[in-house]
């Protein structure tokens, strides 16, 4: 190669602006001292020479024509002197340009009222980085804007552009997002002059007329139910063109789905324009409700009457979304409670659930482009509950991705009644979404076409990069926290300018008045037709009063007798038992986990015994053998808290993961577990959403301890333990909370028993403690035979920590292949000579792990010491076994005494829930005690000496046969 070509391909080609300028930086101290650069940059200055100077790239760069020449005289050639000045400037410009793109929202048209915090926009302004205008126009547009339109030919032209690009009434924010592709797509798509791209006529009008729904929508109410709450969504009426911009662009993009959480406020609109909820159904809602004085809530006992129901603004809806013959979707809109935020995870588990089929072994297999899930935000409450960090922490991970979650922030700038600066640290509200790597848009919610424009760059981004986004849909709220709430006590100057705001529907009407789009007579016929429309619902709710006005399944409490059938064939369990120590070929299994797992070989045999952990693996291989997909997450749940699971196994030599559910022959179903993040709420919240969608799935999520559970209680309040009475809403998720005194302390003990037995009614759940592993077996067999079926309620477990390896809570294989879950489970068999039946003075009653230490006191004595009592697990406490507990204690016609014995303090546990429903059951004269730990403020104590000294002394007078003068141990 001639040194002629070799120069043709030196490496200088590929820098240009600041990149060239390092470069000449570097080229200059080489000159003065080669030792003073890296010796690879040494070493390409010695083989390639001198890089072309600024002015020669400036020279080649622009047209000879252009307003941005050089206007100093001939360019020198390259190699030659460095026009470090220039160079300078050209920095300068570069910087300037990226300033403008990272901090051009600041000084973006993008509050209706004109009210933005204070913001330093000197960052924005070239004579805060030294440059005039001529400085601009000496510079070529490409050396520091590289995706310049050809119409920009220099500097001053493109900052003049970029400024009007990123300070309009769409702000971006992209710089944050770390991937240099993504990053660079959204500049471009921002930059690229097609933002917002232009709407036609047919689509302005169609977009006027929607405003003109949602305005009148909630005027006709306003006027016509005098003082009733709607949550008015006034001040963001986009809103309903953003979602329908969303269910259209997704719907054309291949969704089948499309999930939509949101809280109350704009919620009405939302389900009669988006949803399709007739104008008559929600009129009928509003005429039913009581007046304010009468009930001071927010409940409407119009859609309570003969069921507990929910008000209207918390209710959901579906609507099936047709466009042609191949645009099918279904458009959801979840329940949701006053809780705000609580929501998102659940939806988050409803797209997931969508997403995935699971008819085959092995991990389900996922769709992400299937399934969609909108999450609409209010300003305060995305930065101020934790909720939604929990959720969008969702995003990248494995078991809970779904690819992307459109988030909409309805932002009227308050929170209930204060003002942005009460509620959050933060510039934004959106600003904590930029710590998970999510792209920004901030539109004024009085610029319709700009709204429009945003919400189509966030679903093609979403699309393209399988990620979410971020839409700070900024507007304002024209009424107080409710309709019935006076908004200028606490912001006078707001509603100041909120009286004399005109609304979006009349800036839109006047917009395409002026640029000849619609004449006033047309927009006036839209008027009058929303008008119409709206008085015509009404008049049928009219029309139609009197007649029930809500249609929903009835709900009696009644406990439904359940047959299920949940014995596997010993054979059967053989043959599954021994699939699941197969490994695939070149597996390098644990040692020392090897010979823990292998012991399963025989564990079937006479006289051998399963622990809690196996009796686990079999109940899920048989239910995935009878083809019931199974989910399970938490904290470790692939290991297990206590290592004792094992369900997932990683190959020492390689780390890569294999679980036997996968690959045994008999499975008809797909099998996931995942490692949950440390996030109870929104874990439990994705899993209830998850099998609420798909209710044939067996889903189970897992507490790393019991007491974990407290801080996802607004999930077990308002959704599991409600959400059937309040919406109709059905859930089969299981959910295991080890609990249990062993001496560790006051927080991982109890998994707050009391609180699950204070939500029981209308058997709205299950609540267990179990002591065998046979049990366990059979009640997750019996849950998931149950799911689909009306009958399915959720299932609440009190799963055990000590007793995983407990030898007494190992059960024989015969009681898999032929026996049942027992909802009470006598210690002693019935099969008792009468004789010693009549010796009977005191039944002891208990559940969960203390009674496995009374049985373990009580075998160090021999039969007749223990003639005169009789021990019964209560291992299914709600619903309460009534007639198997009648059953038992009418066994002994001596009896005296019934006896709880329990581990928790008095108030807390079972004892609470058990007391008066056992002195319902008690004949005549015998007496109802209790026996345990005194109240206490704290769940236990922190020593394990004090522990071990009470749990002997409840052990202890739970088996003594003087009368039993106190209620309370002393500890």
């Amino acid at each position: 190669m001639s040194i002629h070509d070799e120069r043709n391909s030196s490496p200088w080609k590929s820098y240009y602006g600041p990149n060239l300028g390092y470069v000449q930086e570097q080229y200059e101290l080489f000159l003065n001292d080669p030792n003073a650069v890296e010796a690879s940059v040494r070493e390409m200055f010695l083989v390639w020479g001198a890089p072309p100077s600024t002015a020669a790239a400036f020279s080649s760069a622009a047209p000879a024509s252009s307003a941005g020449a050089v206007q100093s005289g001939t360019a020198p050639a390259v190699g030659g002197p460095i026009d470090s000045n220039m160079l300078k400037k050209v920095v300068a410009a570069h910087q300037l340009m990226l300033n403008i793109r990272r901090y051009g929202h600041l000084g973006a048209d993008i509050n209706p009222l004109g009210i933005s915090q204070a913001a330093d926009t000197k960052l924005l302004d070239p004579e805060t980085f030294g440059l005039t205008k001529e400085d601009l126009l000496s510079i070529p547009a490409s050396l520091i804007w590289d995706n310049a339109p050809e119409s920009i030919a220099n500097g001053w032209d493109a900052i003049v552009r970029l400024r009007e690009i990123y300070t309009r009434s769409a702000a971006f924010e992209f710089t944050h997002i770390h991937d240099e592709n993504e990053r660079s797509w959204l500049h471009k798509q921002a930059e690229s002059g097609s933002f917002p791209a232009p709407l036609s006529n047919r689509e302005k009008e169609a977009l006027l007329e929607r405003l003109m729904q949602v305005e009148q929508f909630e005027s006709f109410i306003h006027k016509t139910f005098v003082g009733q709450k709607r949550f008015s969504i006034e001040g963001v009426d986009m809103l309903v063109p953003v979602l329908d911009e969303i269910v259209r662009a997704t719907a054309h993009d291949g969704a089948h789905h499309i999930m939509i959480g949101m809280a109350h406020r704009g919620r009405l609109n939302v389900l009669t324009h988006v949803l399709g909820k007739p104008y008559e159904k929600i009129f009928s809602e509003f005429h039913h409700s009581p007046n304010k004085e009468l009930v001071p809530s927010e409940g409407s006992m119009g859609i309570n009457y003969g069921w507990s129901g929910d008000v209207k603004y918390h209710l959901g809806a579906d609507r099936a979304f047709t466009e042609g013959e191949t645009v099918r979707t279904k458009v959801t809109l979840a329940n949701n409670p006053s809780h705000l935020e609580f929501i998102n995870p659940v939806v988050e588990g409803f797209t997931r659930a969508a997403q995935e089929d699971r008819s085959k072994p092995g991990f389900p297999e996922q769709d992400l482009h299937s399934a969609v899930t909108v999450c609409v935000h209010g300003d305060a409450a995305f930065i101020g509950e934790g909720i939604v960090a929990e959720t969008l922490n969702f995003n990248n991970l494995q078991g809970y991705r779904n690819g992307g979650t459109l988030h909409i922030i309805a932002n009227n700038r308050l929170g209930f009644t204060t003002n942005s600066v009460d509620s959050r640290s933060t510039y934004y509200a959106s600003d904590l979404a930029k710590g998970f790597d999510l792209p920004i848009i901030h539109v004024n919610a009085d610029d319709p076409e700009a709204c429009l424009a945003a919400i189509r760059l966030a679903c093609e981004y979403r699309l393209r990069f399988q990620k979410g986004f971020v839409i700070d849909l900024i507007g304002y709220r024209r009424f107080g926290h409710n309709e019935m709430d006076d908004p200028e006590a606490t912001q006078p100057l707001v509603y100041s300018k909120v009286r004399n705001h005109p609304t979006v529907a009349t800036l839109y009407t006047k917009l395409l008045q002026s640029d000849k789009t619609v004449t006033e007579e047309q927009a006036a016929k839209l008027r009058e037709k929303t008008a119409s429309a709206l008085q015509a619902g009404y008049d049928a709710m009219k029309a139609n009063e009197g007649k029930a006005h809500v249609q929903i399944a009835q709900e009696n409490g009644e406990v439904v007798p359940e047959d299920v059938s949940t014995a596997v064939p010993m054979e059967t369990l053989k043959e599954i038992n021994l699939e699941l120590l197969n490994r695939p070929e070149g597996f390098t299994e644990y040692t020392k986990l090897q010979r823990i797992l292998q012991r399963r070989a025989t564990s079937l045999n006479d006289g051998e015994k399963l622990d809690w952990a196996h009796a686990e693996a079999l109940a899920f291989a048989t239910i995935l053998a009878d083809g019931t997909p199974i989910r399970l997450s938490g904290q470790d749940s692939e290991r297990g808290t206590f290592a004792h699971r094992h369900i997932m196994l990683n190959d020492n030599a390689t780390a890569k993961k294999f679980t036997p559910l996968h690959m045994f022959p008999q499975a008809k179903a797909s099998f996931a577990v995942h490692n949950s993040p440390l996030s109870e709420t929104a874990v439990l919240a994705f899993e209830y959403g998850y099998n609420v969608f798909a209710p044939e799935s067996f889903v189970i999520w897992e507490a790393q301890f019991g007491d974990f559970a407290n801080v996802a209680q607004v999930i077990f309040d308002q959704f599991m333990a409600a959400g059937r009475a309040k919406w109709s809403q059905k859930s089969g998720l299981a959910i295991l909370l080890p609990h249990g005194y062993e001496g560790q302390g006051p927080e991982h003990s109890s998994a707050r028993l009391e609180r699950f037995l204070q939500l029981s009614a209308d058997n709205n759940w299950t609540v267990a403690n179990l002591t065998t592993s046979a049990q366990y077996f059979h009640l997750l067999r019996k849950q998931a035979a149950m799911l689909g079926s009306d009958n399915v309620r959720p299932l609440v477990l009190m799963a055990p920590k000590s007793l995983l390896r407990n030898p007494r809570v190992a059960s024989h294989g015969v009681e898999f292949s032929e026996g049942s879950f027992k909802p009470v489970l006598p210690q002693f068999s019935f099969t008792e000579v009468k004789a010693a039946k009549d010796k009977v003075k005191r039944l002891i009653l208990g559940t969960g792990k203390v009674m496995v230490d009374l049985e373990e006191a009580m075998s160090s004595g021999g039969e007749g010491d223990y003639a005169w009592l009789r021990v019964a697990r209560v291992e299914q406490l709600y619903p309460l076994p009534q007639a198997e507990l009648e059953r038992v204690i009418g066994q002994f016609s001596k009896l005296e005494e019934i006896v709880w014995v329990q581990e928790e303090p008095k108030n807390q546990g079972s004892w609470s829930y058990m007391e008066p429903r056992l002195r319902d059951l008690a004949p005549g004269k015998v007496q109802v005690r209790y026996i345990g730990r005194p109240d206490r403020a704290s769940t236990a104590t922190g020593h394990q000496e004090i522990h071990a000294a009470e749990q002997n002394m409840i052990i202890s007078s739970a088996l003594n046969g003087q009368p039993f003068e106190s209620s309370l141990v002393r500890g």
